[in-house]
C-alpha cells in the first residue's frame, strides 16, 4: 500500500513539473516530436520499399516489348501465347500512343523536353502478372527465350531482373535509418536531459530541503525519471499522429506505372508502431538519468 502511495506521488508530482515549466515542457516536447517525425517517416519509407521488394520475391511480374510495325495478328498471336503459360495473367496491354501519353503525364511540366522528337520511340508492351510462379515452377529465363523467339517480340524484361538492385536499395535505405536514427536519439537524449536539468535546477531548494528531512535517494530522482519518460512517450505520440494524418490525408494510396499497379503505400505495422513509442519511453528515461547524474549526487 504504501508503494502504491508513493508511485502515486511521484506520478502527480511529475505531471505538476511539467504544469510548472509548461514553456520549457512545451518546446521540449515539440521538438522530441520532430525527431521522432523524421525518424518514422524514414522508417515508413523503408518499410513500404521493404514490401514492395517482397511482395515481388513472392510474385513475378514481365514486360513483354513489341516491335514497330507489328500487325494485329501477331500481337494476338503473342497474347494467346502469354495467356497458355502456367499462372500467367496479362494485366494490360499497352499501345505506342497509350506509353507516349503515359510518358508525358509524368513528365508534366517537363514534357516540352520530347519536343524535338519526331517520332514515337516508345515500343508497345503486354503486361503480364505470374501468380503463385513458385508453385507454377515458371521458369522466367525459359520463358524470356521463348517469347523473345516469336515474330513480333523485340524484347521481355522480368521483375526479378530488378530484384539484386532494390536489395541493394533496401540495404543502403537501413543502413541510412540506422545512422539518422543514431543521431536523432543522441538529438533527443540532448533535448531531454537538458530540459531536466533546468527543471532541478529550478527546484534545487526544494530538492536540498527534502534530504534534509530525510528523503531516499531514489524518492528525489523517481519524479524526474517519470517526467523524461512522459516527455518521451508524448513526443512519440505526437509523432505518430502526425504521420497518421499524413498517411490518410494522401490523394492516393498506390502508385501506378503506365496506368498499372506499381507498389501500395501501406503504414507502420503494429511491432514499428510499438517500437516508436518504446523509443521515446525508453529515450526519455534515459535522457532524465543522464541530467539527474550530471546535475547532483543523490
Amino acid at each position: 500500500m504504501t508503494n502504491l502511495r508513493n508511485w502515486a506521488y511521484y506520478v502527480k508530482h511529475a505531471f505538476l513539473n511539467l504544469l510548472g515549466n509548461r514553456l520549457i515542457h512545451a518546446l521540449s516536447i515539440g521538438t522530441i516530436s520532430v525527431s521522432l517525425l523524421f525518424f518514422g517517416a524514414f522508417v515508413l519509407l523503408w518499410v513500404n520499399v521493404n514490401t514492395w521488394v517482397l511482395q515481388w520475391g513472392q510474385s513475378l511480374s514481365m514486360s513483354v516489348y513489341l516491335k514497330d510495325g507489328v500487325e494485329k495478328k501477331s500481337i494476338e498471336k503473342i497474347g494467346s501465347a502469354i495467356k497458355s503459360l502456367p499462372g500467367a495473367e496479362i494485366k494490360g496491354f499497352v499501345s505506342k500512343e497509350k506509353a507516349w501519353s503515359n510518358l508525358m503525364e509524368i513528365l508534366g511540366s517537363q514534357a516540352a523536353l520530347l519536343d524535338g522528337l519526331t517520332k514515337n520511340p516508345l515500343p508497345a508492351s503486354f503486361e503480364v502478372q505470374f501468380n503463385d510462379f513458385g508453385r507454377h515452377q515458371v521458369d522466367p529465363k525459359r520463358i524470356k527465350e521463348k517469347l523473345e523467339k516469336m515474330e513480333g517480340v523485340d524484347e521481355v524484361q522480368y521483375s526479378e531482373q530488378w530484384l539484386d538492385r532494390l536489395e541493394g536499395l533496401v540495404y543502403i535505405l537501413k543502413l541510412a535509418g540506422l545512422i539518422i536514427g543514431g543521431l536523432l536519439c543522441i538529438a533527443v537524449l540532448f533535448i531531454i536531459s537538458n530540459t531536466i536539468r533546468l527543471t532541478i535546477y529550478s527546484r534545487r531548494d526544494e530538492i536540498e530541503i527534502m534530504k534534509l528531512v530525510g528523503a531516499t535517494d531514489w524518492f528525489v530522482k523517481a519524479p524526474y525519471m517519470i517526467e523524461g519518460a512522459i516527455q518521451g512517450v508524448l513526443g512519440a505520440g505526437i509523432a505518430f499522429v502526425i504521420l497518421l494524418a499524413m498517411y490518410y490525408l494522401l490523394p492516393f494510396k498506390t502508385i501506378h506505372l503506365f496506368d498499372l499497379p506499381l507498389m501500395e503505400i501501406v503504414f507502420l505495422p503494429e511491432r514499428y508502431t510499438v517500437a516508436l513509442f518504446f523509443t521515446g519511453f525508453s529515450l526519455g528515461l534515459l535522457g532524465s538519468f543522464i541530467a539527474i547524474s550530471r546535475s547532483f549526487r543523490i
